[in-house]
């Protein structure tokens, strides 16, 4: 079966035409390398930018920020975090993700008490891990917890949540297990 070819003139900054082959064969795509110039090139860069515009605009990736505080021995420490509340939210988590500034997080919002386990899959930063009961006293903290690893880290106990922030801030801030979590998920 023949391919289908298409030819693309492309006017240079002289004003001649210049051609620019791309041969388009319905069971192989061939490209043919070539130089782009004048419009050709702002049209390509257009063609890239597209996606780009789409993701930024669709919010994928963007969640809206919520104030976790928690009240520790000395002091509140505060977090601006991602709620995570589908399924398929906290399946991605901090997923491929290679920075996380120090005042953010990871709130997973389990909607019922129950024991929870967390893992590490495709998640290349260390993180503390705290596990939030419904009355919001932290129940546990994974601290320091390996990149990458497929190890179940387990809640011990029946919780409703579980902050993730980088990895030695909760010995850092002091926050301990008993800690108060204050945000409208856990009651008062």
């Amino acid at each position: 079966m023949a391919g289908c070819r298409f030819h693309i003139d492309e006017m240079s900054a002289k004003g001649q035409i210049s051609p620019m082959r791309m041969m388009f064969d319905l069971k192989q795509f061939h490209a043919r390398p070539f130089l782009l110039r004048g419009i050709g090139r702002v049209f390509v860069s257009v063609l890239c930018l597209i996606p780009l515009m789409w993701f930024t605009a669709s919010g994928v990736g963007a969640a809206p920020l919520e104030k976790v505080t928690i009240m520790t021995a000395s002091g509140q420490k505060s977090f601006d975090v991602e709620v995570m509340r589908t399924e398929s939210e906290r399946e991605k988590g901090l997923m491929f993700r290679n920075y996380l500034p120090a005042d953010r997080g990871m709130l997973f919002d389990f909607g019922a008490e129950r024991e929870v386990f967390m893992w590490m899959k495709d998640t290349p930063l260390p993180l503390d891990m705290v596990f939030i009961r419904k009355n919001g006293l932290i129940a546990r903290i994974a601290a320091n917890t390996e990149p990458y690893s497929l190890t179940a880290l387990s809640s011990g106990e029946p919780v409703i949540a579980v902050l993730e922030i980088n990895a030695g801030i909760t010995e850092k801030l002091g926050i301990r297990a008993g800690d108060k979590v204050i945000h409208p998920l856990f009651k008062q």
